[in-house]
């Protein structure tokens, strides 16, 4: 079964579960419409269905292949490509004034659920390429965001962005590539770079490497990097393409999933050294790539989601036509196997996370489209913290829920998902990587717990948790039977949360603390998106002759009554968990 865009489904989370609806009545985006996002939803569902999910089962069998330094993409891939920049879809949130169209972020990032359900491997290209836009607005010089800007924004060149090394993964201040000052404003960088995502392709005419560095005279670890753009072609006075630069694909690798997007090694100074163009300050280098890694992680969690949502619709299709057994109260022939209540509670699992997934990733657009937007300097920063609150949450939990719902997936399909003719085996191959890249979801945990937590001596996170119980309030107030223990159960994760997070308050450095890092992010994700779960089930059931009130019920109902109430023991996991995590060396001998 190919993938159809849930377009309606997309347009009532943004709206009504991520606050996007809200935000357009406050006059955020101007004079933009409801009309004019869903037109946008519309013909971006229309591409991806019709375009880009076609393509996804050849990029997965044909791959990407590498010959004499060059890649060549599978079949159609280009093409698909060079009509996606040309519907203008690379530019949707790009800046105007660099030729694209302003809108928001998170129409953006629906946009991008869609393109990587279509084709994971297809979507994952323009994110680093709209990463670079975004770091290169931020630190780039004038001159390099002239030079470069309008065709990264048409999606004429494409970005990269060159962290990792054989030595230096997530420890960015172990990296060993070398710039050295060349004179006029350039540099000679030397190096190698691993696991760099379309760092060679055949797609556009050139691609805009961004490299981290170390000067021979810089400060030790991470404070002594710095960040260079390393064009594949340098450019002539009048813009036009130049001579080939001091940089090449070594190789690229055979991976598990996502065979059509190549994962390329990079080599720099074969011949004396790569041309790079410093962005940014000297030695302040990580703070350039940092905004570059936060458009990335949230891009990467709507990888998430959409694969999630792929997985799900061939599960719901082929448990439809599987008939197997006999369902309770079936008198004659075989049933369907959705008849039966375990495939049915699977079902119900998988379409419960994708849509909490998708509400999280989306609320966490809208915040970051009121830190960019708001006029008021009190809201700008305190979008800008919910932003940073929810980021690492978002791509977390959508990416592992990437992979737990394409598992299940195979499972619905028993013996049939293990066989690669029904494309659920893809599904499941693909999602492994998006909990690894763009920092991996314990670094994910980290970061929420240290650093996110903290902010504004925890205000920031007590203000959200204050938030999500009134949604659970709200469920009571309604006295709706329909809704069953949702506003009981949605409480309890909460307060479960509220407790959790007081005691890693108290401790946000400790090795207890970092111990429970990872559930209490899960716990975090489990309370926040059932809350968003009846977000829009009460949306739903207050807009008249909305006919999917009773659906979006019944999921708010199982996600808070079959998953939220988990949150009870991953609390006593993060509280009391700790010394058995940091006291078991004899349990690894």
């Amino acid at each position: 079964m190919s993938y159809r865009a849930p377009v309606f489904d997309i347009a009532f989370a943004l709206k009504h579960a991520a606050g996007f609806k809200q935000a357009l009545d406050d006059g955020l985006y101007g004079d933009l419409s409801e009309d004019v996002i869903d037109a946008v939803l519309t013909e971006a569902g229309k591409f991806a269905t019709e375009v880009v999910a076609p393509l996804n089962v050849v990029g997965d069998r044909a791959g990407a292949v590498f010959k004499d330094g060059a890649v060549a993409t599978a079949p159609g891939w280009k093409e698909a490509y060079h009509a996606w920049t040309q519907a203008g879809w690379n530019a949707l949130a790009a800046p105007g004034v660099w030729g694209g169209q302003g809108l928001p972020q998170a129409v953006n990032v629906a946009c991008l659920e869609m393109w990587n359900s279509a084709a994971m491997a297809f979507g994952i290209a323009p994110v680093l390429t709209m990463a670079a836009i975004d770091a290169l607005t931020a630190h780039g010089s004038d001159e390099l965001q002239r030079a470069y800007l309008p065709k990264l924004v048409s999606g004429e060149w494409t970005g990269t962005m060159q962290l990792t090394e054989p030595q230096a993964g997530s420890d960015v201040g172990a990296l060993r590539t070398r710039a050295e000052r060349a004179g006029g404003g350039t540099y000679r960088l030397t190096g190698q770079k691993i696991f760099i995502t379309y760092g060679e392709h055949d797609m556009t005419g050139n691609i805009v490497h961004l490299v981290l560095a170390r000067l021979p005279d810089a400060p030790a670890g991470s404070r002594g990097v710095s960040l260079f753009l390393v064009p594949k072609f340098l450019l002539n006075p009048d813009g036009s393409l130049g001579p080939r630069n001091d940089v090449r694909a070594h190789s690229i690798e055979h991976k598990l999933g996502i065979h059509g997007s190549p994962t390329c090694t990079m080599v720099f100074g074969d011949r004396g050294g790569a041309t790079g163009f410093l962005i940014g300050e000297e030695n302040r280098g990580l703070a350039c790539m940092f905004t570059m890694m936060n458009q990335a992680r949230l891009a990467v969690a709507l990888q998430g989601v959409g694969i999630a949502e792929r997985a799900t619709q061939q599960a719901l299709a082929y448990a439809r036509e599987r008939k197997q057994g006999r369902a309770a109260g079936t008198r004659e022939g075989m049933s369907p196997i959705i008849d039966h209540p375990d495939v049915k509670r699977m079902l119900l699992t998988m379409r419960a996370l994708t849509g909490a997934a998708r509400a999280i990733s989306y609320a966490t657009a809208v915040a970051v489209d009121r830190a960019h937007r708001s006029t008021d300097e009190a809201a700008r920063m305190a979008a800008n913290e919910r932003a940073s609150l929810l980021t690492p949450v978002a791509k977390a939990f959508a990416t592992d829920v990437g992979s737990e719902v394409s598992s299940l997936g195979v499972q619905v399909h028993g013996g049939m998902g293990y066989i690669e003719e029904t494309g659920a085996a893809q599904h499941f191959r693909d999602a492994r990587i998006a909990p690894i890249y763009e920092g991996t979801n314990g670094i994910q945990a980290i970061d929420l717990v240290t650093r996110k937590l903290p902010m504004s001596g925890g205000n920031a996170v007590r203000t959200y948790i204050a938030e999500l119980r009134r949604t659970a309030d709200a469920v009571k107030a309604a006295n709706d039977p329909a809704f069953g223990a949702t506003g009981a159960r949605l409480a309890e994760a909460i307060d479960s949360l509220e407790r959790a997070t007081e005691w890693l308050l108290k401790q946000p450095q400790s090795d207890a603390a970092l111990a429970g890092a990872t559930p209490y992010l899960r716990l975090f994700a489990h309370a926040a998106g059932g809350a968003l779960l009846a977000e829009q089930a009460l949306a739903a059931a207050r807009l008249a002759g909305e006919s999917s009130a009773p659906a979006r019920i019944a999921l708010a109902r199982f996600f808070a009554e079959n998953i939220a109430v988990a949150a009870t023991g991953l609390e006593r996991i993060v509280t009391e968990g700790a010394t058995s995590v940091n006291a078991s060396e004899a349990a690894l001998a």
